[in-house]
Parts: structure tokens; sequence; C-alpha cells
């Protein structure tokens, strides 16, 4: 076996991804398990590209957010440490020193799977599925899509910033707007339905709840939002964010 790099990183919660899986990419292989991430380089690729450890963590944290899109607490990933694996079975350790990155996703969430016959029941093969392969998605088209950047980000703002949740749930819709010049052309792209998109302005904009945008403009006592309608919000702008994540995969194969 040549020389090789091995890349580490901890997050937690240990069960985010719910399953061991390996993803194999040009220049490295990468597996990642429950709270631990390990990815294999050789040491001439990475002596030929020192920042292969900044591009694999930009990969991992792309992971990371379409997962997020399916769970709404807080994660968080250690710094990586690289240990150079001689052929003759010593081990060099480094250390990066940048901090603890705390990044907002993970969490277990349930999918409602329904049959031929209409039976709806629980599948957690179906839900790791769904989960990585809409993480697969972020990761192919996050880069190159300022529009899916920003969504993102006003989603993971929803996380950690509960006070305005519903602002950033919002901004959601809005980037599809100002995307498509509208709400018809980004309904009829996209398959959104109408009501989904009303219902999200209205819990936004229009009704009294202090983790809204118009707060005290309607003239009404302010309220917090019920947790059913947070879920709803939340539900809505998921669900607008995996339908664009969909077309500009739909896009690249066509």
């Amino acid at each position: 076996m040549s020389t090789q790099e091995l890349f580490e990183w901890e997050y937690s919660p240990s069960d985010y991804f719910e399953e061991s899986f390996e993803v194999m990419r040009d220049d490295y292989t990468m597996k990642i398990s429950p709270g631990k991430v390990e990815a294999w380089v050789a040491s001439n690729t990475f002596s030929q590209n020192p920042e292969i450890g900044s591009e694999m963590l930009a990969f991992l944290n792309d992971r990371f957010l379409g997962v997020q899109l399916m769970v709404f607490r807080p994660y968080k990933l250690s710094d990586s440490r690289r240990t150079c694996l001689h052929q003759d079975g010593r081990r060099d350790v480094f250390i990066e020193l940048k901090g603890v990155a705390a990044v907002a996703a993970a969490g277990t969430v349930d999918i409602c799977v329904t049959n031929s016959e209409g039976t709806v029941y629980d599948s957690k093969e179906e839900r790791i599925a769904a989960k990585r392969r809409l993480a697969e998605l972020v990761q192919l088209h996050r880069s190159s899509s300022p529009v899916l950047a920003a969504m993102l980000t006003s989603f993971e703002n929803a996380i950690r910033d509960p006070q305005n949740e519903l602002v950033h749930l919002y901004e959601v819709r809005d980037a599809l707007s100002v995307k498509f010049g509208g709400k018809p052309n980004a309904i009829a792209t996209l398959g959104l339905t109408s009501a989904a998109w009303s219902r999200l302005g209205q819990l936004s904009n229009e009704e009294p709840l202090r983790q809204g945008r118009h707060r005290g403009k309607s003239g009404e006592a302010l309220r917090d939002a019920t947790q059913t309608e947070l879920q709803e919000a939340r539900e809505i702008a998921r669900s607008m964010l995996r339908l664009y994540v969909n077309h500009l995969a739909a896009r690249r194969e066509s």
C-alpha cells in the first residue's frame, strides 16, 4: 500500500446519518460512520493539492446541509485530524486548530410512505435513502447555484435564530419569486401549489406572530406561533427547497 493521508472528523449527534456509507471521489474515499468521518488520500495527491482537506470539508458540509432540509436541530463538526500512514507502519499525526464548527442541521425525521393500497407507513430504509439522495443533490448544486446557496442559508438561519424563524423561512419563498419573476412562474416551473405558497406568506406576513415579518403592523396583540404553525411553515419551505434542487438536477440531466 502506498503512503496515505487519513483525515478524520467527529460530529454529533452521532446518529445524524443513521447508517454508515462510503463516497468514492476521484482523489479520495470518504467513509461516514456514526459520529465519525474518515477520508483517505494518497500522499502524492495531497502534496500536489494541499487544499484538498478544505475541499473535503466543503463536500462534507454540503452533505450535512442536504440532510438539514429534512431535520431541524444543530449538529457540531470538529476540526480535522490528519495522519500520515507510511508503508512501514509509522504514523505521523497532525491536528488543525481552527475551533469547532457548529452548523445547523441534524436529527431524525420520519417519512410517511404510501403504498399502492393507500396505506401509510414509516420506513427507516426509505427515510435514509431520501436523506442521502437529497444530500447528494445539494452537494452537486450548491456551489454552482447562488439561489440554492442563499435558500439553504435562510433555512439554516431559521434554525439558529428561532425568534425570527418565519422571517428566514419566508426568504426561501422570496428567493424563488425573484429567481422566476414572481409566483406564477415559480409555481408552474417547480410544481408548487398556490395554497402552500400563500400559506407561507400568510404565516410570515399576515398573522400577528412574534416570529413573523410584520409584527405589530396588524394592530393585533402579538402571540408566539404555535408548534403546528411553525412545523407547517418549515415543511412548506423545505418542500420549496427540495423542488428547486430537483429542478436543478433535471436541468443538468437534460
